[in-house]
């Protein structure tokens, strides 16, 4: 392992003959190379977009929740007063407001319509509660609530967040299962065509031991000739797969999942990553294969 992987860098021309330099086996590696290159920087792009959209639900719904004031048309004025004078004495609470009418219309909108009659529907009305860095203590609050309005209830968000932490996991998760599985699918075609190679070149093989040459020197000759083509590949599909991410709409404050697919910061440096791994796949791939195929022709 360590003789083929020095003679990635030095190269030895008359090893090089060994593998013919081109045919399927050459086309067939470059494209599986390419292909999976391109994959991989769309799945950790659409990983981490994921991830970074569902941290950001989350961490917004930490810091809001809200309270629902229901009660008769004569009392629910009265009752919200009184539930915002409460929010004002409660620490961990940084601000509190009654959502007005319009906005209310706006939240219920996407289900019910714009020409819903707000005003002549027995609506709850809300409140926003934004907290302070130390957050308040959602039990006591409750039981406060409970005693001083008896109509409002507080939603802290919590069944909201645990869905889309656990939803960001799951979603990290795949993204790491499916770069495993396109390394595994790597390392399987690029076996399969040093195979191939091998094969076809047995008679070239059987000549060269005859001649001196020792299975170390074939095996040099194919792990570098396979390593540099799933290299030359996948950078190809990584830049290709990178061309296709800067494509993609801008994300906004109001971007959704489809225009937030991309990298951010430090994460662009993944898709440069990418050649280099598939190389070090290819790499072991074709040593374990040529050490194989080698032995069987003894």
């Amino acid at each position: 392992m360590r003789d083929s992987l020095g003679a990635l860098t030095h190269g030895d021309k008359g090893a090089d003959r060994v593998v013919p330099p081109t045919g399927f086996t050459a086309r067939l590696t470059l494209f599986a190379a390419a292909a999976m290159a391109f994959l991989a920087v769309f799945a950790l792009a659409l990983s981490l977009a994921a991830g970074r959209l569902a941290d950001s639900w989350g961490e917004e719904l930490a810091r809001a929740s809200t309270v629902r004031i229901s009660a008769p048309a004569g009392q629910q004025a009265q009752q919200t007063e009184a539930a915002l004078r409460l929010l004002a004495q409660t620490p961990g609470v940084a601000s509190a407001r009654a959502l007005s009418e319009d906005e209310q219309q706006a939240l219920l909108e996407p289900w019910f319509g714009p020409d819903l009659p707000l005003a002549d529907l027995p609506v709850p009305q809300l409140i926003e509660v934004i907290e302070d860095a130390e957050g308040y203590e959602p039990a006591g609050l409750r039981l406060r609530l409970q005693a001083e309005v008896p109509g409002a209830v507080l939603d802290d968000h919590t069944r909201w967040r645990r869905p889309l932490v656990a939803a960001a996991g799951r979603l990290r998760l795949l993204g790491a299962v499916s770069i495993l599985l396109i390394a595994g699918a790597v390392a399987a075609m690029v076996t399969l065509a040093a195979n191939a190679a091998l094969a076809a070149n047995a008679q070239v093989i059987t000549v060269l031991r005859l001649v001196g040459a020792t299975d170390a020197y074939i095996a040099r000759a194919f792990v570098r000739r396979f390593t540099l083509r799933a290299l030359g590949g996948a950078a190809v599909g990584a830049a290709l797969g990178t061309g296709a991410l800067l494509l993609m709409p801008a994300s906004d404050e109001t971007a959704g999942f489809l225009t937030g697919l991309s990298f951010v910061g430090w994460h662009w440096v993944f898709p440069l990553l990418v050649p280099v791994l598939t190389a070090a796949v290819a790499f072991a791939a074709t040593a374990i294969a040529a050490r194989r195929v080698l032995g069987d022709l003894s």
